[in-house]
């Protein structure tokens, strides 16, 4: 690593500091593993005392390393995403990694491009919730190591929230109340996850003998769920199982703007827990992993990048339903 300074601190002079060699206080940020953690401790603190920063830009150019890593997603204002991109962070820079962030608004074509742009200026990728073709998530595969969260490619490093063990038990939660004709609304039909809630909720809904029928809200939003109200309605359901919170709370407003009183009249479930507690009356949800998952992710990533080698490691995060106010007896 040259000379590196911030407001003119040198590496020399946090070596001297700390009672080391230069090429361990290089060490101490580029390959932590090749000291003791009590060295790395004691150079970082110098540093620290010092007001000394590394220069990522030089160690990538000296060493290949930028001390980079992207993490995409494909909505950065749904709820869901944030705790997990805090999460993300905050694990990247236990071992001194920056995250760059990228939003594809549902838009696999911009996915794609974004998975480009970022591959030049990162050392590894984590893609969640992607809406990309397995095909095209391979081939970007073989470009950077990546990782997936809530997305099942084969030979990928991967984090799934299982989703489908928590709309098992709303749809048993349903069906206890004497609900006998439910709607799932469904999500993106290129998500993951709308894949496994939807499968869930028919394997549950077959095994209980429960009328199911399907809704399609496309996008995962507050508009999309006020929007599918009335096809909901024309079901003749008495409850609804909606792909995410934002659209069960859109569901929630659209049936209060026809006079329909939940739970009263009708029951709404959410999944993800991104807005449960909030939304009046408290939603009736799946829980989320969401936090768990970006810590995962980014663990995995390190791991990647650390032993230059892809397994196909799965991490599974199971789901529970968090009873709140929006479910009650069928009408």
């Amino acid at each position: 690593m040259a000379a590196e300074r911030k407001g003119g601190v040198t590496i020399s002079q946090v070596a001297k500091e700390a009672g080391v060699a230069r090429s361990s206080v290089s060490r101490a940020y580029t390959r932590p593993d090749m000291l003791s953690p009590e060295t790395v401790e004691r150079i970082k603190a110098a540093a620290s005392r010092l007001g000394y920063v590394p220069n990522h830009t030089a160690r990538a150019l000296s060493t290949g390393r930028y001390g980079n890593v992207a993490l995409i997603v494909p909505d950065v204002a749904n709820p869901f995403f944030p705790p997990m991109i805090r999460a993300a962070q905050v694990e990247a820079d236990r071992s001194d990694f920056c995250v760059f962030l990228g939003n594809s608004d549902e838009d696999p074509q911009k996915e794609d491009q974004l998975l480009g742009r970022f591959s030049g200026q990162v050392e590894g990728i984590i893609l969640a919730s992607p809406r990309l073709s397995d095909e095209r998530i391979a081939a970007h595969a073989l470009l950077r190591p990546l990782v997936l969260i809530n997305r099942d490619v084969k030979g990928i490093p991967k984090v799934l929230i299982d989703s489908g063990t928590g709309i098992a038990e709303a749809t048993q939660h349903l069906a206890d109340f004497g609900h006998r004709n439910i709607v799932y609304v469904s999500g993106p039909s290129t998500s993951w996850s709308n894949k496994q809630r939807r499968a869930a909720v028919r394997r549950a809904s077959r095994k209980l003998g429960l009328e199911l029928s399907f809704v399609s809200a496309s996008v995962p939003s507050f508009e999309a769920g006020l929007q599918a109200v009335d096809a909901i309605l024309a079901k003749g359901a008495t409850a609804a199982i909606a792909f995410d919170d934002l659209t069960a709370q859109g569901i929630l407003a659209g049936l209060g703007k026809r006079g329909v009183s939940v739970p009263g009249e009708f029951s709404v479930v959410g999944c993800d827990d991104a807005l449960g507690p909030l939304t009046v009356p408290s939603l009736t949800t799946v829980s989320s992993r969401s936090i768990e998952a970006g810590k995962l992710a980014v663990s995995l990533l390190l791991e990647v990048l650390e032993s230059r080698a892809v397994r196909d490691a799965s991490y599974v995060l199971e789901t529970h339903l968090i009873v709140r106010s929006t479910t009650g007896k069928a009408p």
